[in-house]
C-alpha cells in the first residue's frame, strides 16, 4: 500500500490493527457459539469476551520464534486471559478463523467501493444532463464522424458503471461466506450447528461446503470484477485526456489557482488526475491474474496463496477506493467548452453530415454503390481543401451565406441536385437530426426524472 494513494476510511480497514481486530472477533463469537452449544460455561465466555485482547509487538515478539502468525495471535490472547484461555480457538484449524476474519474485512471494503461508484455515478449524471444539449463532434479511429453531444458520452459512462455496480453487489454475497469447518473441512470437530450459530453473529453465510479454507475462485470473482470496474475508469480518464489534447481542447481537469504544470514550462496545464487514474487502474487490473493463479491449490490446502493474498486484497481495495473518489473529484470540476466543441464540430467544413446526404439517394431509387460515389467524390473536394490548407489561408469553411465548404460542393454538383433536390441536401444540414432521440435515450438510461 503506498500512503500516496490511500484514504484513511479504506486504509483502516487492513491495517495490523484491523486485521488481528477481525480475528478477534471471529474467535469470540467462536466461544460464544460453543457456549450457546453448551460446551464453554457462562463465566469462561463472559471472561474471554469481555477481557481477551492482543498486543501486536507481543505478536511481532512470538511469530519471531514460532515462524506462525495465528499461533503468535493466540498466544497472545491467551496472555490477556486465566484459565479460560483454553476454549480459544477450540476446535478449528488457523484458516477458519483467518479466511472468515478476511471475508468481514472484504465484505466492509466492497461496501466502500459500491458507495464510490454511486458517488462517480451521480456526479456523471448531474453533468450528463448540464450537457445533454451540448453539441460536440463523435469520433471514430480518431477521426471526425457525426454529430452527438456530450451528455450522450456522459450517458454511456453511467450506464457502464452500472454494470459494474451490479456485478459488484453480486459479487459482495459472493465473498460474505465463513468456515468454521475444521483442518480438512469436515465438520468433524465443530458441529455444522457451531457454525451456522457463528457465520450468522458474524453477518456471513456458512460455505456450503470447504475444505481448509474458502475457495479462492470468489476472490478471483471479486479481483476479477474490481478490474474491470478500473478498465473502465480507466477509458473514462483516456477520454479527458484526450480532450485535453491542445489541438482538441474541449475539456480539461480544473486547474487550481497556485498548481504548476511543469518545472520547466511556467504555461502548461497538464491532465495529470486522468493520466494518475489510468497508472492506478493497470495496478488495479494486475491483481486479477494472481487472484485466478490462487484457486489452484494442492489438495485440500497450501499457502501459495497467502503471501499474494497479503499483497492483493488490501491494495486492490485502497488503490480501487483512492482511484475512484480521484475520478468523481476530476468529473465534478471537469471544465467543459462547449464553443471549442462546436469549433471542431465544423472544423471538416461539414463532412460529418455525409451519411445524411447518402441515406437520401436510396429514397430516389439510387443504388447505394452510386450514392456512394457520389457522396464520396464531394467529400474528397474538401480533404483535399484541408491537406492543402486552404481553409488556413482563408478559404471559409462556412461562406457568407452560412452555407459549410461541403454543402457549397454538394449543392454545385448538378447530378446530386438533379435527384433530391436543393432544398432536401439543405436540410441534411441540421443539427436537430442528431440530436432528436437524445431524450428518448435519457430515458432509458436514467429513467423518468
Amino acid at each position: 500500500m503506498v500512503e500516496r494513494y490511500a484514504r484513511e476510511e479504506m486504509k483502516k480497514l487492513w491495517d495490523m490493527n484491523a486485521k488481528y481486530s477481525a480475528w478477534l472477533e471471529v474467535e469470540k463469537a467462536l466461544v460464544r457459539g460453543w457456549n450457546k452449544l453448551g460446551l464453554i460455561p457462562d463465566s469462561d465466555c463472559e471472561k474471554i469476551c469481555k477481557n481477551a485482547k492482543f498486543d501486536i509487538a507481543r505478536i511481532d515478539e512470538i511469530e519471531a520464534v514460532t515462524k506462525h502468525d495465528l499461533i503468535a495471535f493466540t498466544t497472545s490472547v491467551a496472555e490477556s486471559l486465566g484459565e479460560e484461555s483454553r476454549w480459544v480457538h477450540y476446535g478449528i484449524t488457523s484458516s477458519d478463523c483467518i479466511d472468515t476474519a478476511v471475508a468481514l474485512q472484504m465484505r466492509d471494503s466492497l461496501k466502500i467501493i459500491l458507495d464510490d461508484i454511486k458517488q462517480v455515478r451521480e456526479a456523471i449524471k448531474a453533468r450528463a444532463y448540464q450537457h445533454k444539449d451540448t453539441l460536440m463532434v463523435g469520433r471514430s479511429h480518431g477521426i471526425h464522424g457525426e454529430p452527438i453531444t456530450f451528455g450522450l458520452v456522459l450517458a454511456i459512462w453511467y450506464d457502464e458503471l452500472g454494470r459494474h455496480l451490479k456485478a459488484l453487489e453480486s459479487t459482495l454475497e459472493v465473498i460474505s461466506v465463513g468456515q468454521l469447518s475444521g483442518a480438512m473441512g469436515n465438520l468433524a470437530h465443530t458441529p455444522m450447528e457451531l457454525e451456522e450459530l457463528v457465520c450468522k453473529e458474524l453477518g456471513l453465510k456458512p460455505a456450503p461446503v470447504s475444505n481448509q479454507v474458502i475457495q479462492r475462485d470468489r476472490y478471483a470473482r471479486l479481483m476479477s470484477d474490481l478490474a474491470l470496474l478500473a478498465s473502465s475508469c480507466e477509458k473514462i480518464a483516456v477520454e479527458v485526456r484526450h480532450l485535453q489534447r491542445t489541438e482538441v481542447y474541449e475539456a480539461e481537469e480544473y486547474f487550481e489557482s497556485g498548481q504548476k504544470g511543469s518545472s520547466a514550462m511556467p504555461h502548461k496545464r497538464n491532465p495529470v488526475l486522468s493520466e494518475n487514474i489510468t497508472g492506478l487502474c493497470r495496478i488495479i487490473r494486475s491483481y486479477a491474474m494472481p487472484a485466478m493463479e490462487n484457486v489452484a491449490l494442492w489438495h485440500e490446502r497450501d499457502i501459495s496463496h497467502s503471501s499474494v493474498e497479503r499483497f492483493i486484497l488490501p491494495d486492490s481495495f485502497i488503490t480501487t477506493d483512492f482511484m475512484l473518489m480521484r475520478l468523481k473529484g476530476l468529473l465534478e470540476k471537469l471544465v467543459v467548452y462547449p464553443k471549442n466543441m462546436m469549433k471542431n464540430l465544423n472544423l471538416t467544413g461539414g463532412l460529418v453530415f455525409s451519411q445524411r446526404i447518402l441515406l437520401e439517394l436510396p429514397k430516389k431509387g439510387v443504388s447505394r454503390e452510386d450514392a456512394y460515389k457520389i457522396v464520396q467524390r464531394n467529400a474528397m473536394k474538401v480533404w483535399q481543401d484541408l491537406q492543402n490548407g486552404v481553409m488556413q489561408e482563408g478559404k471559409a469553411a462556412v461562406n457568407d451565406k452560412g452555407e459549410s465548404l461541403y454543402l457549397q460542393y454538394l449543392l454545385a454538383d448538378n447530378e446530386l441536385v438533379g435527384l433530391i433536390g436543393e432544398a432536401a441536401i439543405r436540410e441534411c444540414f441540421e443539427f436537430s437530426y442528431y440530436t432528436k432521440n437524445v431524450d428518448s435515450i435519457f430515458k432509458r438510461v436514467f429513467g423518468d426524472q
